[in-house]
């Protein structure tokens, strides 16, 4: 018998090459074919390991889920953007590298960041997925998200409709 170790934990500058090839590999199955081509190379390029590095140096709401020493997936998270919105905390970004994705872990790393917002004091959780991103809208669904609204998002030339899931 095998017996795997997944530490969920708070980042620190050390992860940024992992989170970002997480956030490269992510993006691009994610977003590929939903956000413009180009405009999705940009917004994947500018996010390097300098870019995390240098968000790690000011900020501490970064979680990374941390499998066998290899960064399997992070979230970001912190006060909800959106005032019109009656939740405090919001998880900005949570991500997978998809060869970790439909296992549970994309599951154990969203409760993770809804205690770390609970321990900051920020109650109540707001998350936006794009709606095209059919696994995104599926994945807040099945944790119970209620749909409370939807906007929409420029990339580039184009729109597209973003959705707000909320958890009391």
């Amino acid at each position: 018998m095998t017996t795997r170790t997944i530490h969920i934990r708070h980042a620190d500058e050390r992860d940024a090459e992992g989170i970002s090839l997480v956030h490269d590999a992510a993006w691009t199955e994610a977003y590929r074919g939903i956000i413009p081509g180009g405009e999705l190379n940009r917004m994947i390029a500018r996010r390097g390991p300098h870019w995390w590095q240098s968000g790690l140096k000011r900020s501490k709401r970064v979680l990374v889920l941390d499998f066998e020493g290899k960064i399997a997936g992070y979230a970001t998270y912190g006060a909800n953007r959106a005032p019109s919105f009656p939740y405090s905390g919001e998880i900005f970004e949570l991500y997978l590298a998809p060869e970790y994705q439909g296992l549970g872990l994309g599951g154990r790393l969203f409760r993770a960041a809804r205690r770390a917002l609970n321990d900051a004091g920020l109650n109540g959780t707001l998350v936006w997925v794009l709606a095209e991103n059919e696994r995104g809208v599926s994945f807040y669904s099945q944790l119970g998200g209620a749909l409370i609204g939807s906007t929409e998002e420029r990339f580039g030339s184009e729109r597209r409709e973003r959705l707000a899931f909320g958890w009391v």
